[in-house]
């Protein structure tokens, strides 16, 4: 099912040429600023590694330096992608989870990544959201597996914790993915720089390659 957001938003027009050319200006990751006291600011080095990934190996020109949206902002509608991490606490209020729920609506894509903690939370807040819809696991042929890179067994495993095989949750919204939930995977500690975490290079690779898988599927729909 194709986008509506690309009617109700000028911005986006750009942002779908952007995925063809890269003659455009450069487009924006977000980060979610959320209230509740989980650390939503972390990974401080994840996004503007993914943007230049992305900008190499999609063809997408995309400005290295993400943006920082809050969850009840207008400012959310001008971002097509929308990264959520954290360990914590995740609070919104009503105004917020009305936003968030319309943001998604018209097209908006949510990628919500744990970076370990923050599971018991973010599904009730997620639940505020939408109230009528469920996470569900997404099956290893769904399409966000297969964008530029293929992964045939799922999300790659990046961080261990409690060693339990990493899960790609979804929620949909009238036959669309809106939102894609990584759990027990840790997707933003990979594209972090190489110091922070010392992950093995095929590693971050895996991780970074998951990523613009969603960021592709974020900008196409499809």
């Amino acid at each position: 099912m194709k986008r509506s957001f690309w009617l109700l938003l000028p911005v986006f027009f750009a942002g779908l040429s952007a995925f063809t050319s890269t003659e455009t200006l450069p487009l924006k990751l977000a980060l979610l600023k959320y209230n509740g006291g989980g650390d939503w600011y972390s990974n401080p080095t994840a996004l503007p590694n993914l943007a230049k990934f992305c900008s190499q190996q999609l063809g997408i020109n995309f400005d290295p330096e993400n943006a920082v949206v809050e969850v009840g902002s207008a400012d959310l509608f001008n971002y097509p992608f929308v990264h959520m991490t954290g360990h914590g606490n995740v609070v919104f209020s009503d105004l917020e989870a009305e936003n968030l729920r319309n943001y998604l609506m018209a097209g908006g894509f949510l990628h919500i990544d744990d970076n370990f903690g923050m599971d018991p939370y973010v599904r009730v807040a997620l639940k505020k959201v939408f109230p009528e819809q469920e996470l569900v696991e997404l099956p290893f042929e769904h399409p966000v597996y297969r964008q530029k890179f293929t992964f045939k067994n799922g999300l790659p495993k990046i961080h261990e914790h409690e060693g339990k095989s990493p899960q790609g949750f979804g929620l949909f919204w009238e036959g669309r993915l809106v939102c894609f939930y990584s759990f027990e995977c840790d997707l933003g500690d990979g594209w972090e720089d190489p110091q922070v975490h010392k992950d093995p290079e095929e590693i971050r690779l895996q991780a970074l390659r998951m990523g613009a898988n969603l960021v592709q599927y974020a900008f196409s729909g499809e």
